[in-house]
């Protein structure tokens, strides 16, 4: 006896993603273009990192318009939720390649910094801090709608820091006339991406390689599915992340009791460690091993 269940629930602000990659995609292009004009390379790493986030919110949009055509087609049974994955690994490589031309460039400046003017680089941090500020307030409301939206709203967040980092180098280069403001700030944006960099590459490759959710301990899942009264044996049990936020498991249960009541009081169990999406199977426990023994 079998169980299955799929729900998909995707109510994506499509349009509210297109505003925020068209004002981030704005505020770069000033970006870049005042960092080649000025030579200032603390606003070209701000600037980089603001690309990954152009490209991350439109890889985003593509992904959600995917996963919304849903699992029509015979040959994909999950749908499209997976490319939401493949662009997370895309944008961590494209933010290590950032990072690592931002830091050969900061060392080859070592010993022979330009003069980089402090006012230009104040102006565009505050332009900078005004577009994150807008696109937060654009995409604050539906961030616990869809996890594309809330990733691109943490990324603005997080941009802050570089937005700010510039405009302490600004201030710094009015004030003491110190060359290096600009590369030690440079230096410090390209350091901030690298981690957060690794982390998504790690948690995107982790749901790739379809392995156990870190969040769901499986030999405790084991056990209280053993713990079900009638249950005599846990099989073939498969826990695995399609998405972020959408956990799926597979078990194979060998019981004397109903299978009717065994099968929902498994589901309880695996609904009680958030694993809502559940396919079960109830055998007889003629010549299966016995849970008392070692589940």
């Amino acid at each position: 006896m079998g169980a299955g269940r799929e729900h998909t629930n995707i109510d994506t602000p499509i349009p509210r993603m297109v505003a925020a990659t068209v004002m981030l995609g704005g505020f770069f292009v000033l970006e870049v273009t005042a960092a080649l004009l000025i030579g200032s390379i603390a606003l070209l790493a701000d600037a980089g990192h603001i690309l990954t986030d152009v490209v991350a919110t439109f890889m985003g949009l593509c992904a959600l318009a995917l996963a919304r055509r849903g699992s029509s087609s015979p040959g994909r049974t999950y749908g499209w939720h997976r490319a939401e994955v493949f662009t997370a690994v895309a944008n961590a490589v494209l933010l290590v390649g950032v990072a690592a031309i931002i830091l050969r460039e900061a060392i080859s400046r070592i010993g022979q910094a330009p003069d980089v003017p402090g006012i230009p680089m104040i102006g565009v941090a505050l332009a900078g801090l005004a577009t994150n500020a807008a696109v937060a307030l654009v995409l604050r409301s539906h961030a616990t709608q869809s996890l594309a939206v809330k990733g691109a709203y943490l990324e603005v967040i997080a941009d802050t820091v570089g937005s700010i980092g510039v405009l302490i180098a600004g201030l710094v280069t009015i004030t003491t006339h110190w060359p290096y403001a600009d590369v030690v700030v440079a230096v410090l944006v390209a350091l901030w991406v690298l981690p957060r960099a690794f982390s998504l590459a790690a948690s995107a490759l982790r749901i790739l390689s379809e392995a156990s959710p870190s969040h769901i301990d499986v030999d405790a899942l084991r056990s209280a599915l053993c713990a079900v009264d009638g249950v005599t044996d846990v099989h073939d049990l498969h826990v695995w992340t399609l998405v972020p936020g959408k956990d799926m498991v597979t078990a194979h249960l060998a019981s004397r009791g109903q299978s009717a009541q065994v099968l929902g009081a498994a589901r309880a169990v695996l609904a009680a460690h958030g694993l809502s999406h559940a396919t079960i199977q109830v055998e007889t426990a003629d010549g299966i091993g016995d849970c008392a023994s070692g589940c």
